[in-house]
């Protein structure tokens, strides 16, 4: 008999469960909010405790989901008020849920609080939707639009460092979109966006990677970007690749 462990089975997609191994970061509930997440105090950090982000409605489906509307952010002064897990990760298997109320809706989704997923209504070049930001094209065509609910679902893989601290591997990220996939063992090259962005985003124009460990971040910049069911589970991937 063949065993294929959970990891490899879990469901990708709009509505995917979180398989018994993974831990839920975000169920729709403000005390899971206040729990597991926090602001990210970098730079142009100009919001304050507790997490302005509003539990409200799934206009889709029901229940509660979180909105990146916070006031700080507003016209879209992205690390102002992004909000980060408390938990920081190395290498995993993430899922994520959201929906753009709105056109040109924006937002982002950080792995290490370094490396960003793009979220971003009516953007279809390599700083679109989707795309790992600046590093791959945008798969615009898999988005399901304004209004409707749309998952990352994330593996990656984080750089790798010699006992000097000198970068032996880049980090690597494959990713299906709505059920498809769309990026296969993609290196990623730096942090994108300057010091507002993340972790190492100030340090040599973001080719400066460090080895330590980030959470996963929710780009807020002023915009009604909704948030549901995000879980992460936590791998080793010491000497294998990304693929799923």
């Amino acid at each position: 008999m063949i065993l294929v462990s959970s990891v490899m089975m879990a469901q990708v997609g709009v509505g995917a469960k979180a398989p018994a191994e993974a831990e839920v970061i975000f169920d729709g509930t403000r005390k899971m909010l206040d729990q597991k997440w926090t602001y990210w105090e970098g730079p142009r950090f100009s919001a304050s405790l507790p997490i302005k982000w509003e539990i409200v409605d799934d206009p889709v489906d029901g229940g509660m989901v979180v909105s990146a509307n916070d006031p700080a952010g507003a016209g879209g002064k992205y690390g102002a008020a992004d909000i980060v897990t408390k938990e920081k990760y190395r290498d995993f298997r993430l899922h994520v849920e959201f929906l753009i109320t709105a056109p040109g809706g924006n937002s982002g989704v950080y792995l290490q609080n370094r490396y960003e997923i793009q979220v971003l209504d009516g953007d279809t070049t390599s700083h679109g939707m989707a795309a790992v930001i600046n590093e791959t094209s945008s798969p615009y065509h898999l988005y399901n639009g304004v209004g409707k609910w749309n998952a990352y679902d994330i593996k990656f893989k984080a750089a790798r460092f010699d006992a000097m601290g000198k970068r032996t591997e880049k980090a690597m990220v494959s990713m299906y979109f709505n059920g498809e996939k769309v990026h296969s063992n993609q290196t990623i090259n730096q942090v994108w966006g300057g010091p507002n962005s993340g972790i190492d985003g100030g340090n040599d124009g973001g080719k400066g990677i460090t080895d330590t460990p980030g959470g996963i971040k929710l780009q807020a910049e002023g915009h009604d970007v909704r948030y549901r069911n995000i879980w992460i589970m936590p791998l080793d991937l010491d000497g294998k690749n990304t693929d799923f």
